[in-house]
């Protein structure tokens, strides 16, 4: 427990910003998850939506700092190569 006003400030700010980053996080690997699953199934309509939907998750993820900016841009490239060799 923050013993001074200014530590217990920055606990509940630090709790805020947690509960944040886990939103983003959570979003990010819903939706990388839907588009592997889409290439899995071998539905390219669903696959090609989904790729769209995480690759902004990820770039917004990279924006808000939650995700470092070329992890956010290997991940993309991973999957722009994965919806590549499926032949999306």
């Amino acid at each position: 427990m923050a013993n001074h006003p200014s530590s217990a400030k920055r606990a509940r700010q630090s709790e805020r910003r947690t509960a944040r980053n886990n939103q983003v996080q959570s979003r990010v690997k819903n939706a990388t998850t839907a588009f592997r699953d889409a290439v899995d199934k071998g539905d390219k309509a669903v696959a090609a939506t989904t790729l769209e939907t995480a690759a902004k998750q990820l770039r917004r993820a990279a924006s808000k700092g939650v995700l470092h900016k070329r992890t956010a841009s290997r991940r993309v490239s991973r999957m722009m190569r994965a919806a590549n060799k499926a032949g999306i």
